[in-house]
């Protein structure tokens, strides 16, 4: 199944995708909320400049899931790769500032970088069906309430997801897209 969007008079062609990406080593970061904030403002930035469209997500300690449509480059680079590069140089600054010793576990040695946050290689899987659209946004849903993680006993009371958003109708950060819109 292709998905069409109308957008200010012209149809944009393209496929939602999931996409999964993981903090390095596995590491806790994102159990600090200053640092899931950084998320959702670049999130919001990409929505904002219309490079993307959102229609799930997921924050949880070490990992990200969403459901996004790439809808144009951010100039030269991808809104992916303006994400990670912008949620990166921003994970840093909060760190020198809060945490310089939490900072250090994330040092690197490879030669592009100085410190690496993100792991190589997210899971970007294309969904081409409105079936497997919903079950994946069921999965980013329920991930807080896995016994793994037992964050919520609802799905929906958990800050950092969709799930609100999909039950009631209100965007708290303002950049959802219902999936059937």
């Amino acid at each position: 199944m292709h998905i069409f969007h109308k957008r200010q008079g012209q149809m944009a062609y393209n496929y939602p995708y999931f996409y999964t990406d993981t903090i390095f080593d596995f590491d806790h970061l994102l159990k600090d909320d200053n640092l899931k904030m950084i998320i959702i403002n670049s999130l919001k930035f990409l929505v904002q400049q219309k490079l993307v469209e959102i229609n799930g997500y997921v924050i949880m300690p070490n990992h990200i899931h969403l459901i996004w449509t790439m809808l144009k480059l951010n100039g030269k680079e991808t809104p992916l790769a303006s994400f990670t590069k912008f949620t990166a140089h921003e994970f840093r600054k909060y760190l020198m500032t809060k945490s310089p010793q939490l900072l250090t576990q994330y040092r690197s040695g490879k030669e592009d970088r100085t410190y690496q946050f993100w792991k190589r290689d997210p899971l970007a899987i294309p969904l081409t069906k409105e079936s497997t659209l919903i079950q994946k946004l069921d999965y980013i849903h329920d991930n807080p309430i896995k016994e793994k993680w037992n964050l919520c006993s609802n799905a929906e009371d958990y800050e950092w997801s969709s799930a609100n958003f999909y039950q009631t109708g209100v965007d708290k950060y303002g950049i959802l897209t219902h999936f059937r819109d």
